[in-house]
């Protein structure tokens, strides 16, 4: 159905996230011109395989004749499996850490000042994003060599489009939730990091965000690796374990008591903008306050008016 809307819209170009996956997804009836490949997280094990080659492997799939892919990142697990498969399919690949890397970053009250050098050419480009998580220094990587490649095919897309994309990418295309600041003193932060590798980035953002108390607003769904997911997160902050109103959303209750045995303290809550509430109402203005386990839990946030600019 989306498909067939984008050929009503006449869209010039369409940015296809695969949903599960890849080899067997139903986004995968398309050639596309350009194929990208972020990074193999541990992520739908249950699916998708219980190593990082069976999961790149079920990535892999969205390789197609001829067609050039862009992975994001590698790992000695996983690039030889896409090599393998861009050699069968007679497709170019680039790996993006491979020509490009980071050489600083700054953050700002409301972007993140980027400066990425060109391994080809040693030229430093500077770039200011409005997603704030330091994660982005690994996605812009990505993006740059994806937009070069679509330059080579004959797309047109100026160094000012590139800026302008960057610099607006919320406002421009209402892609929220990560590290997303909604609120200051308190801070107020929703994110929907949801697998192992998204926490470790969350634990990551955590150490360098200068705050005084911390206080997280989790929920999971059923299906995630719990255990391995609440082992990332700092035992110091105070948890408000609460649930999405979906069918696949674990407990509340179910939550907080496998968050206890792993050391987190805190109470549960029916709804998560009841979590949200108490979560507030114990915080201090230099506190940080965290919303995070579920795309389903940020999509349900609601901002309480007395936050709401």
């Amino acid at each position: 159905m989306a498909f067939d809307y984008f050929v009503q819209q006449q869209v010039d170009i369409a940015v296809i996230e695969v949903g599960l996956g890849g080899r067997l997804d139903s986004t995968n009836i398309i050639t596309p011109e350009l194929s990208v490949i972020t990074n193999i997280g541990w992520d739908h094990m249950n699916m998708l395989g219980n190593s990082r080659e069976k999961i790149a492997f079920e990535k892999a799939g969205i390789i197609k004749p001829s067609v050039p892919v862009i992975a994001g990142e590698t790992t000695e697990e996983t690039k030889p499996v896409f090599l393998a498969k861009a050699k069968k399919e007679n497709a170019e690949l680039m790996v993006a850490t491979d020509h490009l890397y980071v050489s600083g970053w700054q953050e700002q009250a409301h972007s993140l000042q980027i400066t990425v050098v060109n391994k080809r050419t040693d030229e430093h480009t500077s770039y200011e994003l409005d997603l704030q998580g330091i994660y982005q220094l690994k996605n812009i990587l990505t993006v740059l060599e994806a937009t070069r490649k679509l330059q080579q095919l004959g797309w047109q897309i100026s160094e000012t489009a590139i800026r302008k994309g960057l610099r607006h990418t919320k406002k421009m295309t209402g892609f929220h939730g990560r590290w997303d600041i909604v609120h200051r003193q308190p801070d107020l932060v929703l994110d929907v990091a949801h697998n192992e590798d998204g926490m470790k980035q969350i634990a990551r953002q955590i150490e360098i965000t200068s705050h005084e108390d911390l206080h997280i607003v989790i929920g999971l769904v059923k299906d995630k690796e719990v255990e391995s997911v609440l082992s990332l997160l700092p035992s110091h902050a105070r948890y408000y374990f609460t649930k999405a109103q979906i069918p696949r959303a674990l407990p509340e209750e179910q939550l907080a008591a496998r968050g206890k045995s792993l050391g987190l303290t805190g109470d549960f809550y029916p709804d998560v903008n009841t979590a949200l509430q108490q979560a507030l109402s114990h915080a201090k203005k230099r506190d940080l306050v965290l919303v995070c386990g579920s795309v389903f839990v940020v999509g349900e946030v609601t901002l309480p008016v007395s936050l709401q600019a």
